[in-house]
C-alpha cells in the first residue's frame, strides 16, 4: 500500500503530468495537493493531446479515483470546464471518479481582478503571474478570510461572506488599483450555479485516504509548479504563493508525514522557466531557441515561450535535499538529440568564490557566473527507445553523471511525448 509524492525538481513544467499518467497505472487514488490552475499538465495519449489545471493526470485511466485536496485553490467556471472537455473527448467524470475538498478555498472574480490590476501596476517589476488570482486567494486563505468550496452549498452563509470581503476589494480596486468595481449579486448568483453543479464531487478528501490507506490501496500524490517555485525555498519572490515541495502533500491532503513511502522527482534533461526571476544556466541565443522549439517550450497555462537553459546541477541538489527525493525520473530527454555537445551546471561562481548551493539574496544572481561541465552529444532519436540499452552510449552516460551527481537514482527515462515513450527502471509503487 506504498503512498507516492510526486514534484517538480526545478521551475515547474518538468513534465509532471505524463510521469503521473504512467504511473497511475499502479495507483488506486491521485491526489492533487496544491496550486491551482496557473499550473498545466499536457498528456500525449493516442496522438491527441489533452491539458490538465486541476484535474489530476489519472483522470484518464479507467476505474481510478481523482481527488482535489484542500491545498488547492479551485476556479469552479475552470473545474467546470475541464470536466465538460474530458466528457465531450469521450471521457466521463462522475462524481466518485472525481472528488474535491470541501476544505479546498476558491478563487473568486476579484482575485483575478487583483492579481491583473497589480501586475498592470507593477510594470517593469511585476512577477510575471499567471494573471489566474492565485496569489490573492492564498491572501485571503491566509489572512481567515477566504470561501471555501463547501460554503458554496450554505447559500445564507456563502452570500454574508462574500458582502462583506466585495466592500473590501472593490474599495482597493477602485482607489487603489484603479479598475472597476464588481458587482456583488452578479458573483452571488453565478457562483450558487457554480455550487449547485459541483455539490455532488464535494466530500472530506481527508477521510477518504484514510479510509483508502486502511484498505491497503495505493496513493499517488500530485504536485504542481516545482521546488523552485515553492513560497519559502524558491527564488523568492519570483516563485508561486503555494508550497511546492513534498512536504506539502502531508497538509495539502489531509495525511500525515509517516504515510509517504517514496517521493519521486521530476527533472527535465535541460532547465526551463516561464516568467520573470533568476535563471543562472538560461541559454539566450540559438541553442535556447533550438530547445525552446524542439521542446515545444511555451506554456500550457498561458502559452508563453519559456526560457531556456543547461541542466542545473546546483537547483537539481537542492530539489533532492529539500524534498528528500527517492528518486528521479529525468524527463525530454530526447529533446537533446542532434545536439554536438550538452552543458552542465557543476556549481555557480560569484564575487570570484565557487558556491555549490542557491544564493538566498535574489541580489547576488546578478554577479552569478555558472560553472559548466561539457558532454559530447549523440545523434540518434531516442523516441523508440525502451530500455537502458536503447540508448546511445553518450545519453548513458549524461544520465549516469546526473545520478551521481545528485546521489538519487534514476527511476525513469522520457524519451518522447507520448505515454508509451518512457523507459521504467524501477516502479516507485514496488517497494
Amino acid at each position: 500500500m506504498p503512498s507516492v509524492v510526486v514534484v517538480g525538481t526545478q521551475w515547474g513544467d518538468e513534465g509532471k503530468g505524463k510521469v503521473v499518467d504512467i504511473l497511475a497505472e499502479k495507483a488506486d487514488l491521485i491526489v492533487r495537493f496544491q496550486g491551482g490552475n496557473n499550473a498545466g499538465h499536457t498528456l500525449v495519449i493516442g496522438g491527441r493531446k489533452h491539458i490538465l489545471h486541476l484535474i489530476p493526470s489519472g483522470i484518464f485511466h479507467p476505474e481510478k479515483t481523482c481527488l482535489i485536496g484542500n491545498g488547492v485553490v479551485v476556479d469552479p467556471a475552470v473545474l467546470l470546464k475541464e470536466i465538460e472537455s474530458l466528457e465531450t473527448a469521450g471521457l466521463p467524470v462522475p462524481p466518485g471518479k472525481l472528488w474535491v475538498s470541501e476544505n479546498a478555498h476558491l478563487i473568486m472574480p476579484y482575485h483575478k481582478a487583483i492579481d491583473l490590476g497589480r501586475e498592470a501596476k507593477k510594470g517593469k517589476t511585476r512577477i510575471g503571474t499567471t494573471g489566474r488570482g492565485i496569489g490573492p486567494c492564498y491572501e485571503d486563505k491566509v489572512a481567515r478570510r477566504g470561501i471555501k468550496v463547501g460554503e458554496l452549498l450554505e447559500p445564507e452563509l456563502f452570500g454574508a461572506k462574500l458582502k462583506e470581503i466585495l466592500e473590501e476589494k472593490n474599495f482597493y480596486l477602485e482607489k487603489y488599483l484603479g479598475q472597476a468595481p464588481l458587482s456583488y449579486q452578479e458573483i452571488y448568483k453565478t457562483y450558487l450555479r457554480f455550487g449547485e453543479r459541483l455539490a455532488p464531487y464535494v466530500t472530506n478528501v481527508s477521510e477518504k485516504l484514510a479510509v483508502a490507506r486502511a484498505e491497503g490501496r495505493n496513493i499517488l500524490f500530485e504536485g504542481a509548479q516545482g521546488t523552485q517555485l515553492d513560497i519559502d525555498h524558491g527564488t523568492y519572490p519570483f516563485v508561486t504563493s503555494s508550497n511546492t515541495v513534498a512536504g506539502a502533500a502531508c497538509s495539502g491532503a489531509g495525511v500525515g508525514p509517516t504515510t509517504i513511502d517514496y517521493v519521486l522527482g521530476i527533472c527535465k534533461a535541460y532547465t526551463t522557466r516561464v516568467g520573470e526571476g533568476p535563471f543562472p544556466t538560461e541559454l539566450k541565443e540559438n541553442t535556447g531557441e533550438h530547445l525552446r522549439e524542439k521542446g515545444g517550450e511555451y506554456g500550457s497555462t498561458t502559452g508563453r515561450p519559456r526560457r531556456c537553459g543547461w541542466l542545473d546541477g546546483v537547483i537539481l541538489k537542492e530539489a533532492v535535499r529539500l524534498n528528500g527525493l527517492s528518486g528521479l525520473a529525468v524527463t525530454k530527454l530526447d529533446v537533446l538529440s542532434g545536439l554536438s555537445a550538452i552543458e552542465f551546471c557543476e556549481a555557480y561562481e560569484i564575487q570570484g568564490q565557487r558556491w555549490e548551493r542557491m544564493p538566498t539574496r535574489v541580489s547576488l544572481f546578478q554577479e552569478l557566473k555558472p560553472l559548466l561541465r561539457s558532454f559530447p552529444g549523440w545523434k540518434d532519436q531516442l523516441s523508440r527507445c525502451r530500455s537502458w540499452e536503447d540508448l546511445p552510449p553518450e545519453a548513458q552516460d549524461y544520465l549516469r553523471f546526473i545520478e551521481e551527481f545528485a546521489q538519487v537514482p534514476i527511476v525513469m527515462v522520457s524519451t518522447g511525448p507520448a505515454r508509451e515513450e518512457h523507459i521504467l527502471l524501477r516502479d516507485p509503487f514496488d517497494l
